[in-house]
């Protein structure tokens, strides 16, 4: 699990810009949203399945290892971010 830290505050359309400019990230990097969530957005790469769901300003990675892994690192590049290890609740879920 990966929390943003620094999203855009205090804009009138702030929720909406965020979400477009993660969006844009996303699509940039081949990924496809879901059609059941458009919250939820996955990639295949060489066989191997790399999930994201996006909660706010809280993103939850599963999948291969070394996807996992890469997606990070690109993400700390694109957005300042902090990796907070391994979920355990999630909307007040306990996750094992």
């Amino acid at each position: 699990m990966c929390q943003l830290k620094r999203a855009l505050y205090g804009l009138k359309q702030a929720p909406r810009a965020w979400y477009t400019r993660i969006d844009n990230y996303f699509t940039g990097l081949v990924f496809t949203k879901s059609e059941a969530d458009a919250n939820l957005y996955h990639i295949m790469v060489k066989g191997k399945q790399l999930i994201i769901v996006l909660y706010v300003d809280d993103l939850i990675l599963t999948g291969d290892d070394q996807l996992i892994m890469s997606c990070k690192e690109d993400l700390a590049r694109e957005f300042e971010m902090k990796d907070m290890g391994l979920i355990h609740y999630f909307i007040g879920m306990e996750v094992w």
